[in-house]
């Protein structure tokens, strides 16, 4: 078994360290109070503060990037700790726009972390979509990951990243049938495109992992923001109309504290 510790930074920020890695999923540190645009007229407030702030984060081997065009995945504080870290892997355009040494990845392409005294992570890119179909041009490029290391039985580990679920999504799913996933929920929708998803229901969540049945489900990016439709509080009322073994691997991340968890073996 191996222990990973996961602390919830907030929205979709999490620090992820196992093996003597530390990594960090799309840093967010701003203060609450700013809008911020994201293209096609809309905008959002972050509402928020993160239960950590960026200068008091430990040293950080490699930032797992999703996206870095929106500021729910990253803001001007998260930006300014990208030159310390270790690494960036990002999308292959945000790559481009990031340059200084970030590593770009599109769906299904790989990058290793090596380090002499600590076990070598493998890195996929899995495929998002953040939004309806035809909306890539506008939404931009995302990236999900799925990371393996040697002696690891239980499954990859999947970041979703920001998407609503598609056909890629379900298949990419099937094929790594993870046994912990990083999911990233919030139903995220803005009133100048009505009902249109940019991110993933609880509904369809439940939805994706009955196909796969992961042991740990840890959700994430639901909350700190107006555009989050989906709060832990719709989230919880979803799950309390689904099946208790459907419900079961959800785990809350409480903000600012480590949570140690156990990948095991799966049946």
């Amino acid at each position: 078994m191996t222990e990973v510790e996961f602390t919830h930074v907030g929205g979709p920020t999490v620090l992820i360290e196992f093996g003597g890695w530390r990594l960090l999923t799309d840093p967010t540190f701003d203060p609450p109070g700013r809008t911020y645009r994201f293209g096609w007229s809309t905008s959002s407030r972050k509402l928020t503060s993160p239960a950590i702030q960026a200068a008091d984060l430990p040293p950080i081997d490699a930032v797992l990037l999703t996206h870095d065009h929106h500021a729910d995945n990253l803001d001007h504080a998260g930006r300014a700790l990208l030159p310390g870290a270790g690494a960036v892997i990002t999308t292959a355009s945000g790559a481009r726009r990031l340059a200084a040494g970030a590593h770009g990845l599109r769906p299904g392409h790989t990058h290793h972390l090596h380090s002499p005294d600590k076990p070598t992570i493998t890195i996929t890119a899995t495929p998002c979509r953040h939004g309806p179909p035809l909306s890539r041009p506008i939404t931009g490029d995302v990236i999900g990951f799925a990371l393996t290391w040697p002696e690891q039985r239980h499954g990859p580990l999947w970041i979703t990243g920001d998407t609503v679920l598609y056909p890629a999504v379900r298949e990419t799913a099937a094929a790594l049938r993870p046994g912990t996933v990083l999911l990233h929920l919030g139903g995220v929708r803005f009133p100048q495109t009505g009902p249109l998803h940019y991110t993933m229901t609880a509904a369809h969540a439940l939805t994706l992992l009955d196909t796969i049945t992961p042991t740990t489900v840890l959700p994430v990016h639901y909350e700190g923001w107006r555009h989050f439709r989906e709060t832990r509080d719709h989230i919880t009322a979803t799950l309390d109309t689904a099946p208790a073994a459907a419900t079961r691997p959800f785990t809350w991340l409480p903000t600012g504290q480590p949570h140690h968890h156990r990948l095991t073996i799966r049946p």
